[in-house]
This record gives structure tokens, sequence and C-alpha cells, in this order.
């Protein structure tokens, strides 16, 4: 994998290793962040952050800050690799469990332009509900939600939908902050 645009363009994305992640592809990358469009000064937090592509993306890309939050430790520790290696500041990595995460986050009113969420395939059904319920209320009002999931998934968020693209076997469905993302 590779950073596919910004101050770290074409640098390699180191990915942990087994099949506990599934990296998003660097075809899909480009095309959510050409949907997402410019990042100046953005505040990104990213779910399930695997290998920290998405985050990472952000960042290359002109995020001020992102948060990458994963629970597995191998993924943890790729990630922080990534982000040395890359020489990228703003970013703060959480290894914790995403929905607990989520909790906490709203309990301390924190918002964010961009919410990257790429949670396992299987496991998006199950998560819905609490993704449902915290998300929203993390978004900034002229945010953007990007979720990944499975093709065959319809995901239904109560957020303002922006669009739904399937991309081979990933859909990404991007959301908008109630404010309809004007700022992006």
């Amino acid at each position: 994998m590779r950073v596919i645009a910004g101050s770290r363009k074409g640098h390699t994305i180191a990915a942990p290793r087994g099949l506990d992640t599934r990296p998003t592809s660097d075809r899909v990358r480009e095309n959510v962040f050409n949907l997402v469009g410019p990042l100046d000064g953005a505040s990104v937090l990213d779910l399930y952050a695997g290998s920290g592509a998405l985050g990472i993306e952000a960042l290359s890309r002109g995020a001020a800050r992102a948060v990458f939050v994963e629970r597995d430790h191998d993924a943890v520790r790729t990630i922080e690799r990534n982000l040395d290696s890359l020489r990228l500041t703003g970013a703060r990595v959480v290894r914790a469990d995403a929905v607990t995460t989520l909790a906490q986050e709203v309990a301390g009113a924190r918002k964010y332009d961009l919410v990257l969420v790429d949670p396992p395939y299987g496991m998006y059904p199950s998560l819905q509900p609490q993704l449902a319920r915290y998300l929203p209320p993390l978004l900034a009002e002229d945010g953007l939600l990007v979720l990944e999931t499975d093709a065959r998934v319809e995901p239904d968020l109560p957020l303002p939908l922006r669009t739904s693209r399937r991309y081979g076997q990933a859909r990404i469905t991007v959301y908008e902050g109630r404010g309809g993302g004007a700022g992006r």
C-alpha cells in the first residue's frame, strides 16, 4: 500500500500481518478522498484503523490531527511505525474498543470534521445500533462520515446521506453532518 496524495504521496504504508486486518485498497482510498475533498486543518477520527491507511491519507492531505482507534495490539504497533516512518505529526493512537472509545468521545463532547469507519465486514450488522447512537453527535456540523462495509450491505445511519458507491467487494457510504457538509 502507498499514500495516494498530499505531503507523503507515494510513500509506502505497512499493513499488520495475518488475516485479521483488511486494509482499504489504494483505489478505494483514492475514491474516498476524491469524495471527501479538501482536508486543510481538519480533525479526523479513524475507527477500526487497522494499518492506519485512511487516517494517514487524511494527514498527508492536510488534516491537522487524527485519532486512530484500534484494539488489536499488532495493528496498533503497525500504525505507530507507519506514523513514525512517515514523520507525521498531529496523530494520537488509542488501543481500545471502538464503541467504548465512541462513548468516551461523545461524553467529552468532542467533534470531528471527518470520521472514517471501517469495521470488519462481518461485525457491521451488530455494530450498526451503537454506531447510529454515537456517531451523529461526534460529527461536526459541516463534517463528513465515511463508512466502509461489504458491498452487499446498505448501511442506514441517522445522518443525511451524501452518496453510497460500490467498489468491488466494498461499499463506501458518505454521510454529512447536520449542517449538510457545506465546508467540504
